[in-house]
């Protein structure tokens, strides 16, 4: 037998503490492992039921199309948006980071008419501004991130937001990536009519799958469409035929990352939902006060202030990569650094899932003592 040129795989084992990947619980690993079986076996199909039922729970939601799309976070968006625009429909979205920037970007691409809503890197947007801007013209679909990624941002008032939003005859979409299984999520509690996830983030699953779930006023819009869904492979329809009986094949299922984040949601759900979110608070400000002794306190306000991703704003003259880079090589912990408008002003510190543990917080705040003071 020839011997390959290249060497077997041995990465490192990093402390992920950026915005994502998170660290994934030995039992999802293990899950994975599980032997392959077909994606139309009964077998499959079964762990699928489950699947759907355990990510209701998670979304807090009974809507019966809710299924996770192949593909990460991005490929949810792209469900979300395709799958109710079409072309000329009027978008209203609210941007309040790189990810609101996103939404347009896609929705544009999709067809959409799209109009913003700004608001400042660092702030969450007043439901008010909301309303004036609804007021101004009838929109099909109101877009918004829940907990944006890349300044920190926690948006409140989803449920003030999905009123009002009905009341001018718009749909509620929210981006729940960095929330999810982190932070309260309450789809049918908030009025919600689309929401869509990542595995990769709170839930702590590898990346290649992205939850999504669909309410009624959402499927009937849906129903109604005029014009075909551009995307075949991101076609609601097609997918709820094969996650729902009699499974009419769409496509070959990632059968590993479903075991996996079947697996994941399982463990979110034994913790429990509430201790859960508790638990990512008290790690989240225990990080804080740390982050405040040592002169990088976070940039957001404690009231909209993520549990999930913190961002502590860089005294001036702090070499950002440097210090990131000796995170790295001398703890071996990854975090991120800001980008866009907050490149070089912030990190960005994740404590998503199975990566939201004491020890990690406080491995991270001694090496960074050790390195910037």
């Amino acid at each position: 037998m020839k011997e390959c040129q290249y060497k077997d795989l041995d990465t490192s084992q990093r402390i992920l503490l950026g915005p994502g990947p998170s660290m994934v619980s030995p039992r999802v690993l293990r899950a994975m492992s599980t032997p392959l079986i077909g994606h139309l076996d009964p077998e499959f199909l079964t762990i699928m039921d489950e699947e759907q039922q355990l990510l209701r729970e998670v979304f807090q939601t009974e809507n019966v199309l809710t299924l996770a799309v192949p593909g990460t976070g991005s490929a949810g968006m792209e469900a979300a948006l395709c799958n109710f625009i079409e072309e000329g429909d009027p978008v209203l979205v609210v941007v309040i980071g790189y990810f609101g920037e996103r939404l347009c970007a896609v929705a544009e691409r999709c067809g959409a008419d799209v109009h913003r809503i700004e608001v400042p890197w660092g702030e969450a947007c007043d439901p008010n501004d909301i309303e004036t801007a609804l007021k101004q013209r009838t929109y099909k679909l109101l877009a918004l991130v829940h907990a944006e990624t890349s300044t920190g941002v926690l948006q409140p008032d989803i449920a003030a937001i999905s009123s009002i939003a009905h009341q001018q005859g718009a749909l509620v979409l929210l981006d729940v990536v960095t929330s999810l299984g982190g932070i309260p999520v309450k789809i049918d509690e908030w009025n919600v009519d689309i929401a869509y996830s990542g595995t990769q983030k709170s839930l702590s699953c590898p990346p290649g799958l992205a939850p999504i779930t669909v309410g009624p006023r959402a499927e009937e819009v849906l129903s109604k469409r005029q014009t075909p869904i551009a995307s075949f492979y991101l076609d609601l329809n097609l997918l709820g035929h094969y996650w729902q009986s009699p499974h009419t094949y769409h496509h070959t299922a990632m059968i590993s990352n479903h075991y996996a984040l079947r697996e994941s949601l399982r463990i979110a759900l034994e913790e429990g939902l509430e201790a859960r979110f508790a638990r990512h608070r008290k790690n989240a400000e225990v990080l804080w006060e740390g982050l405040d002794e040592l002169g990088i306190p976070p940039l957001i306000p404690l009231e909209n202030r993520l549990s999930t991703l913190t961002t502590p704003r860089l005294k001036p003259g702090m070499d950002d990569a440097a210090i990131r880079h000796r995170l790295l090589d001398e703890y071996n912990i990854e975090i991120s650094g800001g980008f866009g408008q907050l490149a070089g002003k912030i990190w960005r510190i994740g404590l998503m899932g199975y990566s939201s543990r004491p020890e990690n917080v406080l491995l991270l705040l001694a090496a960074l003592k050790e390195i910037i003071t």
